[in-house]
């Protein structure tokens, strides 16, 4: 399968983007090469991606993939800059665009950035500057500017702030530096052939057609994880591993804390995981929780206040432990506060899962396990959750969902009086 993460550098309607196995994705962010649709042996070709609205995709993410076998490939726009960066690790640049940032004849995502219009329609409202140098170069050729007259119109539309760089604005700029020759020139271009001087877009589909061609150059060997593994790496994939279970797409994290949270045995259960990680330790001989914690402590704490292991939410035998006792009710309950999460954002301008509440997360908590103020720490380490304020911060994706239920189940309830 070939994904490519494009918009606006490219339509949707682009003939090239047709093919069957071809997956069209919306600009890539931060997380979407976690996607499990994406797999050893597929290609992405990444275009363009987001930065201003949302989280830019990260370099490490770009790293995971290629080293689980994915050929990544970048051109025109985000792609190109990433190409250029990791281009060492055996992401595959193509166009004049990758290449110029190779030879450092540009640098800076501000070359090719582009406004783009908020409701999600594949167009941009403004032009680059790798594409109005290209355009000008063009003019310089054929003998509409000269070298001096290029380089002043080019710093005059550079200086303007990438969002309002609107066509009306260029046109704005030539009047203003008497440039209307140009200006007519350029108008011209456009009416015979509106993709004149789209340099983002010819590398774009010099890049999709590479993918479709299939004959790759060999980017070299597979990557060692200790490239991309990194804490802010495992806390990202556990952030964006999904699973479909039983019908329903969920958020491995989502379930996780659910169960932390509701499941009255889950005491046990982590018990059991702490065990598990001990007699499989990623390095070194494994050896029973008890050994390990008379070795520590002389045995006077229990093993959940001594050992914290980081969790890894791919590792599907340390899910199949830690997501023992869910069931098929847990499970729609997951998608239903999700919904509701989800719900709150789109009412609620600007709200986060921040703005939750401490104080009545933790009132809430506090119900839920009935243990008082002294032992919530204690409570909050046996569940894994570490201490009172972790869990809080944890549980605070769960609220909106749960007083949800809780004021239906009281309607339901004065319903029937």
């Amino acid at each position: 399968m070939i994904h490519v993460f494009v918009g606006p550098t490219l339509p949707r309607s682009e003939p090239q983007l047709a093919p069957p196995r071809v997956q069209v994705h919306p600009p890539a962010r931060h997380g979407d090469l976690f996607a499990p649709g994406i797999r050893s042996g597929d290609t992405v070709v990444l275009i363009d991606g987001v930065y201003h609205q949302a989280p830019a995709l990260r370099h490490k993410e770009i790293l995971a993939a290629i080293g689980r076998g994915v050929l990544v490939i970048g051109a025109a726009s985000i792609g190109a800059l990433r190409a250029a960066e990791l281009s060492p690790y055996g992401m595959l640049g193509v166009g004049s665009i990758y290449t110029a940032y190779i030879r450092g004849e540009i640098d800076g995502d501000d070359e090719v950035a582009v406004g783009q219009a908020p409701d999600g329609e594949w167009e941009a409202l403004t032009w680059p500057v790798v594409n109005l140098r290209h355009v000008l170069e063009r003019a310089r050729d054929a003998g509409i500017l000269d070298d001096d007259r290029t380089a002043t119109l080019l710093s005059a539309l550079r200086a303007i702030y990438y969002p309002q760089r609107t066509t009306a604005a260029v046109w704005a700029v030539c009047r203003r530096q008497g440039e209307t020759e140009f200006a007519r020139w350029l108008a011209g271009r456009l009416d015979q052939n509106r993709h004149f001087g789209d340099l983002k877009r010819a590398d774009a589909l010099a890049a999709v057609a590479i993918a479709l061609d299939g004959r790759q150059p060999p980017t070299g060997g597979r990557l060692s994880p200790s490239v991309w593994e990194t804490t802010y790496f495992r806390r990202w994939s556990n952030v964006f591993t999904r699973a479909r279970v039983g019908g329903l797409e969920l958020s491995t994290e989502d379930r996780l804390v659910y169960q932390q949270v509701f499941d009255p045995a889950y005491r046990h259960r982590w018990a059991a995981y702490l065990e598990h990680r001990s007699l499989n330790p990623a390095r070194g001989r494994g050896r029973a929780l008890s050994e390990r914690l008379a070795q520590v402590t002389g045995g006077d704490l229990p093993a959940d206040r001594v050992f914290h292991p980081a969790v890894d939410l791919r590792d599907e035998e340390a899910v199949a432990l830690l997501l023992e006792g869910e069931t098929h009710q847990d499970r729609k309950a997951v998608a239903r506060y999700a919904q509701a999460l989800d719900q709150a954002r789109r009412s609620r301008p600007g709200f986060t899962v921040a703005a939750v509440s401490d104080g009545l997360t933790r009132r809430l908590l506090l119900w839920l396990w009935q243990v008082t103020e002294m032992g919530f720490d204690a409570e909050a380490s046996a569940r894994g959750l570490i201490r009172g304020a972790y869990a809080v911060e944890a549980a605070k994706r769960l609220v909106p969902g749960f007083l949800e239920d809780v004021n239906e189940r009281t309607e339901a309830f004065c319903g029937t009086r």
